[in-house]
């Protein structure tokens, strides 16, 4: 057991310190003044005993086999999550990329004390039929200031599986439209009364495009598009959509350039392949893509390549829709991720979806895609005004302190940091294909295999990192946009005390 904060002293950590120098950057204690000062593990395990103990009693009404950690989340504050036990744990996993300030942010606190806030809370409406007056306003001023170029519309959701479905349907009932001829031809009764049967006409027999190691979301639309693991979909009736081959690029990027490129060329080639051979059985009415493949092991492309992705979409008349449920809200130092691809005007996506950091979750798109009637997209709550108030609150603060740009250049130091690591014998046999340089903090790389990297997660909270896999053997990191040198410290000195331990 110990309980001291961890102290990193390796050379690859002390670099951290020396980039460091120089005007004063943005520091977590300036938005969570009372923020831990590093890590501390009482028990002889993460989780403890009150930590298990509480996951059991949640089995008896509930299935806590997912269960990480039982966390206080009273207690916990900033970069730091607290669990059951007390341990205090640096936290790059953030809630699977969900947390994009910190926990207890004084200033969001702030906001939940207001009448504002809670009466919103307390009066939920059925947004599409009784909006608040207060709803264009609280908008205007909070998620559309960072709509995509060239989306101004918004319909906001539950989650983002549930964005997801909600551009499939847009795709659907655009590609459908067009083919009728307008918006103003009106539906056939054919149409109208074999769609209550599931029967063409009326249920067209389209599909939506999406690629090998992707994840969309665990509802039957976007489950059908999830390609990450199967005991996702085991069991789950799908729809027959096809799955175009990415990119397996080689590291490092720069020692493998020809090689790479020659794998996208041949991605490419498949997935207009596919369009093509759709058009005559099941055609494609939406391409669905995230910029970095997440939960399917953090893969990575060009930007040529997602740039090309689209404009063949656009040829062959499907909709693209860019996924940046995980990626959106500055995590890879752009507020979108897909802004780095250099889509010129014109090429912009017809839907960006977001949820996670964002707290709120929706789809941007085009007027174009908007349905031609009342009622076809639509549910009870479609979103929630707390989480639109929230999230306003956060963009204010991500803005005011420039938090994008400051993830942009603490993952560039900490990518330098792990790379120096990475090359020395500690993790010689052990860490391979480590990616994401450029992308902000998103940083990845894979173990040996999935036994050691799962050894290597238990053994990082062990020693007060909670931190997170994704793939088969990929070391995934989602902090939030507030982590910074004080913290990398923590996390390159943690990752190499481990290393040595394996």
């Amino acid at each position: 057991m110990f309980t001291r904060a961890i102290r990193a002293t390796s050379k690859s950590t002390r670099s951290l310190r020396t980039r460091s120098l120089g005007a004063r950057a943005f520091s977590s204690l300036d938005l969570i003044p009372e923020e831990p000062s590093g890590p501390s593990v009482k028990t002889d395990k993460v989780p403890g005993p009150k930590g298990i103990a509480a996951s059991k009693e949640i089995d008896t009404f509930q299935d806590p086999r997912t269960h990480v950690i039982v966390p206080n989340y009273e207690e916990s504050s900033g970069n730091y999550l607290v669990d059951a036990d007390g341990n205090v744990l640096l936290d790059v996993f953030a809630q699977i990329s969900s947390i994009a300030l910190g926990y207890n942010v004084p200033a969001l606190l702030e906001l939940a004390k207001t009448d504002e806030f809670a009466k919103a809370a307390m009066n939920r409406p059925a947004l599409g039929s009784f909006p608040p007056v207060q709803w264009a306003e609280w908008l205007k001023t909070g998620l559309l200031t960072v709509q995509p170029k060239g989306l101004d519309q918004l319909i906001t959701t539950l989650c983002g599986s549930s964005a997801n479905e909600t551009a499939f349907k847009c795709s659907f009932m655009a590609y459908r439209q067009r083919e009728r001829g307008g918006p103003d031809v009106p539906f056939t009764k054919e149409e109208m009364d074999s769609c209550m049967l599931n029967h063409t006409p009326g249920a067209p027999q389209l599909s939506v495009l999406s690629f090998k190691s992707g994840f969309h979301g665990r509802l039957f639309g976007s489950l059908s598009a999830t390609r990450s693991k199967a005991i996702h979909k085991v069991d789950i009736p799908a729809f027959d959509w096809p799955a175009a081959p990415f990119p397996e690029l080689k590291y490092p990027l720069s020692e493998h350039v020809k090689e790479n490129e020659a794998e996208e060329k041949r991605c490419l080639e498949e997935y207009e392949k596919i369009l093509i051979e759709s058009k005559s059985t099941r055609p494609v009415a939406a391409v669905i893509i995230e910029p970095i493949l997440s939960e399917g092991g953090d893969r990575h492309a060009s930007n040529n390549y997602f740039r090309q992705l689209r404009l063949i979409a656009k040829k062959h008349g499907a909709f693209f829709i860019v996924d940046e449920v995980q990626t959106g809200v500055g995590a890879t130092g752009t507020f979108w991720a897909h802004e780095k691809w250099g889509l010129k005007e014109g090429e912009e996506p017809d839907f960006v979806t977001f949820s996670k950091k964002m707290q709120a979750a929706g789809v941007f798109h085009k007027k174009e895609t908007r349905p031609n009637a009342p009622y076809r997209n639509y549910n009870t709550w479609m979103g929630d005004p707390v989480r639109a108030l929230q999230a306003r609150e956060m963009i204010r603060l991500i803005k005011s302190h420039d938090l994008v740009s400051h993830t942009a250049s603490t993952g560039l130091n900490l990518a330098s940091s792990f790379k120096s690591l990475f090359g020395s014998s500690v993790a010689q046999g052990k860490i391979m294909n480590f990616r994401g340089e450029g992308e902000g903090t998103y940083l990845a790389w894979d173990m040996a295999s999935p036994a050691q990297r799962d050894t290597f997660l238990g053994k990082m909270r062990n020693n007060g990192v909670q931190i997170g896999g994704c793939g088969d053997q990929t070391v995934r990191l989602r902090p939030t946009l507030t982590f910074g040198e004080r913290h990398a410290e923590v996390l390159v000195g943690t990752v190499e005390k481990v290393l040595k331990e394996l």
